[in-house]
């Protein structure tokens, strides 16, 4: 029995002493014993194959390698910098403007005596854009964008997919535009380089991104034009949008925060895929849903809006866009029609890969030899 007492003394003299140590400290030794921590990188790959594996099916392979590697850029020509010297420029790097490329090319492709596909003029892509891209398999980098002889930089990098929005959107001279979640500001920028906008409103929640978005702005266009276009930039919550300026747009673009697929599988910083940042993650189409809603809400009865993503993600893609028609149906009594932008595969083919089985809209797929993307957009009208 003695034995037996002196053999549970340090068991109760261990036990006494783990009872010294605070609480949260317990906690935390426990936890770090338990639970491995993995970066937020590996946490969504994990997460996109498990889920895209089942949406892309034998695709997925194939878009899982492309968004691993390096993504491709396409350089967008500053039009308030001296754009023909610039465009020759990119020409001598063999380089090619994939956006009138394309329309040229798909016009002068009769069938039965008839333009296969709607020109710029028809109001189906907005004017006046210029995005230089190097040819399919052409890896090859462009230098970083210089300050004009203007005084304005002469380019400006982004993925080229992220331009179809912008052209989707078929702005119009003298149209009033909102950008709902404008940081950090390539699309806003594309915007303006159309020449179209009588008023633009640039919006994002985030007072940091919002400072990003104004040095773009005075990085690439001059102070008179942006006076002139009346640009005002704003920081406010883009979900009271409809309640702020109801019925007010002819055109909006909403460029919603997601998941920003291949950014989670590069950065730490910023990941959405963060252990903090789950329950953030998981509302997202919820967020999404709002802001769409209150896009169409600030748009006038025969305007446009575009929805657009950088996910690949069906649940903030499609199911987005139809669960918010759906709402203002319901609740509302607005009618809202899907437009359709086939066309756009066909325009594009040879400069992007898109996804075949879109539901509603279109997805740009990245793919190791038009490595851009993933670019999700949808054009809606607001009958009612």
């Amino acid at each position: 029995m003695a034995a037996l007492v002196v053999r549970g003394v340090p068991g109760v003299l261990k036990r006494a002493h783990f009872a010294t140590i605070p609480r949260r400290h317990r906690h935390k030794k426990k936890w770090a014993a338990t639970e491995p921590k993995f970066p937020a990188t590996q946490l969504a790959l994990q997460n996109f194959d498990m889920t895209y594996s089942v949406q892309f099916g034998d695709l997925w392979p194939s878009i899982r390698v492309s968004l691993l590697s390096e993504q491709k850029y396409g350089a967008l020509v500053n039009n308030f910098a001296a754009w023909d010297h610039v465009s020759g420029k990119l020409e001598k790097l063999s380089a090619r403007d994939f956006v009138n490329d394309s329309i040229s090319h798909g016009e002068l492709e009769p069938e039965s005596g008839q333009t296969t596909t709607p020109s710029l003029a028809s109001g189906t892509c907005s004017p006046n854009l210029r995005c230089f891209t190097f040819t399919r398999g052409d890896v090859s980098r462009f230098p970083p964008a210089r300050l004009g002889s203007l005084g304005v930089m002469d380019y400006y990098l982004m993925d080229a997919a992220s331009l179809l929005p912008v052209l989707a959107l078929g702005l119009q001279s003298g149209d009033t535009v909102l950008d709902l979640c404008a940081a950090p500001g390539g699309k806003t920028l594309a915007l303006l380089q159309t020449g179209c906008c009588r008023n633009l409103a640039a919006n994002d929640l985030s007072t940091s991104r919002t400072v990003r978005l104004q040095k773009v702005l005075h990085s690439y266009v001059p102070q008179d034009i942006r006076d002139r276009n009346r640009v005002r930039v704003t920081s406010w919550d883009g979900r009271k949008w409809g309640e702020l300026e109801g019925d007010t747009y002819d055109r909006v673009l909403v460029d919603v925060p997601c998941t920003t697929d291949r950014h989670s599988l590069h950065e730490e910083e910023n990941n959405i895929f963060q252990r903090s940042r789950k329950k953030e993650r998981q509302m997202l189409p919820m967020l999404q849903m709002q802001l769409l809603a209150a896009g169409l809400l600030a748009t006038k009865p025969g305007g446009h809006v575009v929805y657009s993503t950088c996910s690949l993600s069906h649940l903030q893609n499609e199911y987005v866009v139809q669960g918010t028609i759906e709402f203002l149906a319901n609740q509302y009594s607005i009618k809202v029609q899907v437009e359709d932008l086939s066309h756009f595969r066909k325009l594009f083919m040879d400069t992007f890969s898109f996804f075949p089985s879109c539901q509603v809209g279109e997805l740009v797929i990245p793919n190791l030899l038009a490595n851009f993307g993933p670019m999700y957009f949808c054009k809606m009208c607001r009958l009612t």
